[in-house]
Protein backbone atom coordinates (compact mmCIF):
# COMPACT_ATOMS: atom_id res chain seq x y z
CA UNK A 1 0.00 0.00 0.00
CA UNK A 2 1.05 3.75 -0.86
CA UNK A 3 2.90 5.19 2.16
CA UNK A 4 4.82 8.40 2.02
CA UNK A 5 6.86 8.06 4.85
CA UNK A 6 8.22 5.06 3.08
CA UNK A 7 8.64 6.55 -0.72
CA UNK A 8 10.45 9.31 1.20
CA UNK A 9 12.82 7.43 3.12
CA UNK A 10 13.19 4.74 0.45
CA UNK A 11 14.01 8.04 -2.38
CA UNK A 12 16.74 9.11 -0.07
CA UNK A 13 18.43 6.11 0.27
CA UNK A 14 18.54 5.31 -3.10
CA UNK A 15 20.01 8.92 -4.19
CA UNK A 16 22.68 8.10 -1.77
CA UNK A 17 23.68 4.73 -3.17
CA UNK A 18 23.17 5.97 -7.21
CA UNK A 19 25.19 9.57 -6.23
CA UNK A 20 24.31 10.69 -9.43
CA UNK A 21 26.09 14.15 -7.88
CA UNK A 22 28.97 12.73 -7.23
CA UNK A 23 29.53 10.71 -10.43
CA UNK A 24 29.44 14.05 -12.38
CA UNK A 25 33.05 13.79 -12.95
CA UNK A 26 33.13 10.35 -13.78
CA UNK A 27 30.30 10.82 -16.08
CA UNK A 28 32.70 13.99 -17.68
CA UNK A 29 34.99 11.77 -17.71
CA UNK A 30 33.22 9.23 -19.86
CA UNK A 31 32.06 12.03 -21.85
CA UNK A 32 35.31 12.82 -23.06
CA UNK A 33 36.33 9.56 -23.84
CA UNK A 34 33.59 8.67 -25.99
CA UNK A 35 32.30 11.68 -27.19
CA UNK A 36 28.91 11.56 -25.63
CA UNK A 37 26.39 10.34 -23.16
CA UNK A 38 22.88 9.47 -24.14
CA UNK A 39 20.77 10.63 -21.10
CA UNK A 40 17.38 9.10 -22.36
CA UNK A 41 18.77 5.79 -23.28
CA UNK A 42 21.11 5.96 -20.28
CA UNK A 43 18.35 7.05 -17.85
CA UNK A 44 15.55 4.68 -18.98
CA UNK A 45 18.32 1.03 -19.13
CA UNK A 46 18.96 2.09 -15.24
CA UNK A 47 15.12 2.57 -15.01
CA UNK A 48 14.98 -1.11 -16.47
CA UNK A 49 17.55 -2.58 -14.70
CA UNK A 50 16.27 -1.41 -10.95
CA UNK A 51 12.59 -2.04 -11.64
CA UNK A 52 13.23 -5.47 -13.20
CA UNK A 53 15.59 -6.02 -9.92
CA UNK A 54 12.79 -4.59 -7.66
CA UNK A 55 10.32 -7.31 -9.13
CA UNK A 56 12.66 -10.13 -10.45
CA UNK A 57 16.25 -9.84 -8.67
CA UNK A 58 16.31 -12.06 -5.66
CA UNK A 59 14.95 -14.74 -8.24
CA UNK A 60 17.35 -13.97 -11.26
CA UNK A 61 20.32 -13.70 -9.10
CA UNK A 62 19.00 -17.56 -7.21
CA UNK A 63 18.85 -19.10 -10.46
CA UNK A 64 21.86 -17.99 -11.81
CA UNK A 65 23.71 -19.14 -8.44
CA UNK A 66 25.21 -15.47 -7.62
CA UNK A 67 24.43 -14.20 -4.49
CA UNK A 68 24.22 -10.47 -3.33
CA UNK A 69 27.77 -10.47 -1.92
CA UNK A 70 29.72 -12.13 -5.12
CA UNK A 71 27.77 -9.22 -7.34
CA UNK A 72 28.80 -6.52 -4.82
CA UNK A 73 32.66 -8.13 -5.16
CA UNK A 74 32.48 -7.70 -9.37
CA UNK A 75 31.08 -4.24 -8.65
CA UNK A 76 33.80 -3.06 -6.16
CA UNK A 77 36.78 -4.65 -8.46
CA UNK A 78 35.07 -2.56 -11.95
CA UNK A 79 35.13 0.68 -9.31
CA UNK A 80 38.39 0.24 -7.69
CA UNK A 81 39.99 0.45 -11.46
CA UNK A 82 37.34 2.94 -12.71
CA UNK A 83 38.67 5.27 -9.63
CA UNK A 84 42.65 4.21 -10.47
CA UNK A 85 42.13 5.74 -14.22
CA UNK A 86 40.62 8.87 -12.53
CA UNK A 87 43.12 9.25 -9.78
CA UNK A 88 46.23 8.15 -11.82
CA UNK A 89 45.27 9.69 -15.27
CA UNK A 90 45.27 6.18 -16.85
CA UNK A 91 43.71 4.26 -19.07
CA UNK A 92 43.01 0.84 -18.41
CA UNK A 93 39.58 0.26 -20.02
CA UNK A 94 39.96 0.79 -23.87
CA UNK A 95 37.35 2.66 -25.51
CA UNK A 96 36.83 2.06 -29.31
CA UNK A 97 34.02 2.51 -31.58
CA UNK A 98 31.97 0.47 -30.20
CA UNK A 99 32.42 1.18 -26.68
CA UNK A 100 31.12 5.00 -27.60
CA UNK A 101 27.74 3.54 -29.14
CA UNK A 102 27.75 1.40 -25.91
CA UNK A 103 28.81 3.94 -22.93
CA UNK A 104 25.41 5.03 -22.28
CA UNK A 105 24.62 2.09 -21.15
CA UNK A 106 27.76 0.31 -20.00
CA UNK A 107 29.35 1.88 -17.29
CA UNK A 108 27.16 4.69 -16.85
CA UNK A 109 23.52 3.20 -16.53
CA UNK A 110 25.30 -0.15 -15.63
CA UNK A 111 27.30 -0.21 -13.36
CA UNK A 112 27.47 3.29 -11.74
CA UNK A 113 23.63 4.19 -11.98
CA UNK A 114 22.06 0.46 -11.71
CA UNK A 115 24.94 -1.16 -10.02
CA UNK A 116 25.52 -3.50 -6.76
CA UNK A 117 24.80 -0.85 -4.49
CA UNK A 118 21.22 0.53 -5.88
CA UNK A 119 20.46 -3.42 -6.48
CA UNK A 120 21.72 -4.24 -2.97
CA UNK A 121 19.80 -1.42 -1.81
CA UNK A 122 16.88 -2.04 -3.25
CA UNK A 123 16.63 -6.10 -2.02
CA UNK A 124 17.11 -4.68 1.55
CA UNK A 125 14.25 -2.10 0.95
CA UNK A 126 11.70 -4.52 -0.04
CA UNK A 127 12.26 -6.44 3.69
CA UNK A 128 11.14 -3.21 5.42
CA UNK A 129 8.70 -1.21 2.66
CA UNK A 130 5.90 -2.34 -0.24
CA UNK A 131 7.06 -2.56 -3.79
CA UNK A 132 5.16 0.31 -5.06
CA UNK A 133 6.52 2.77 -2.92
CA UNK A 134 10.15 1.84 -3.58
CA UNK A 135 9.41 2.17 -7.73
CA UNK A 136 8.52 5.38 -7.04
CA UNK A 137 11.34 6.11 -5.25
CA UNK A 138 13.25 4.54 -8.81
CA UNK A 139 11.13 6.70 -10.90
CA UNK A 140 11.56 9.62 -8.84
CA UNK A 141 15.14 8.84 -8.52
CA UNK A 142 15.78 8.38 -12.74
CA UNK A 143 14.03 11.82 -13.55
CA UNK A 144 16.91 13.59 -11.01
CA UNK A 145 19.50 11.53 -12.83
CA UNK A 146 17.95 12.12 -16.32
CA UNK A 147 18.37 16.17 -15.85
CA UNK A 148 21.60 15.15 -14.36
CA UNK A 149 22.70 13.61 -17.57
CA UNK A 150 21.27 16.10 -19.51
CA UNK A 151 22.97 19.64 -18.11
CA UNK A 152 26.75 17.49 -18.44
CA UNK A 153 27.38 19.66 -20.95
CA UNK A 154 26.49 22.90 -19.19
CA UNK A 155 28.15 21.65 -15.66
CA UNK A 156 31.84 21.18 -17.81
CA UNK A 157 31.45 24.66 -19.08
CA UNK A 158 31.14 26.20 -16.14
CA UNK A 159 33.74 24.12 -14.11
CA UNK A 160 36.34 24.32 -17.03
CA UNK A 161 39.12 21.95 -17.49
CA UNK A 162 40.94 22.98 -14.48
CA UNK A 163 37.75 22.09 -12.52
CA UNK A 164 36.80 18.65 -14.10
CA UNK A 165 40.57 17.74 -13.58
CA UNK A 166 40.59 18.67 -9.60
CA UNK A 167 36.74 17.00 -9.40
CA UNK A 168 38.18 13.97 -10.99
CA UNK A 169 41.06 13.19 -8.36
CA UNK A 170 38.62 14.31 -5.56
CA UNK A 171 36.05 12.07 -6.92
CA UNK A 172 38.52 9.16 -8.01
CA UNK A 173 39.75 9.00 -4.04
CA UNK A 174 35.83 8.86 -2.88
CA UNK A 175 35.18 6.17 -5.52
CA UNK A 176 38.37 4.09 -4.43
CA UNK A 177 37.14 4.47 -0.60
CA UNK A 178 33.20 2.87 -1.94
CA UNK A 179 35.19 0.12 -3.87
CA UNK A 180 37.00 -0.80 -0.84
CA UNK A 181 34.23 -0.63 1.42
CA UNK A 182 31.74 -2.40 -0.64
CA UNK A 183 34.70 -4.79 -0.61
CA UNK A 184 35.55 -5.50 2.31
CA UNK A 185 32.14 -5.27 3.81
CA UNK A 186 31.05 -8.25 1.53
CA UNK A 187 34.04 -10.60 0.74
CA UNK A 188 33.65 -12.18 3.73
CA UNK A 189 30.28 -13.48 2.80
CA UNK A 190 32.27 -15.30 0.10
CA UNK A 191 33.79 -17.28 2.49
CA UNK A 192 31.42 -18.73 5.23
Amino acid sequence: MFNFNELLKSTMIIFAVIDILGSIPFILNIKQKTGDINANKASLVALGIMLAFLFLGEAVISFLGVDVNSFAVAGAIIMFFMSLEMILGITLFQHDAKSSKTASIVPVAFPLIAGAGSMTSIISLRAEFAQVNIAVAILINMAFVFMVLKMTGRIERFLGEGGIAVLQKVFGIILLSIAIKLFSSNVGGLFP
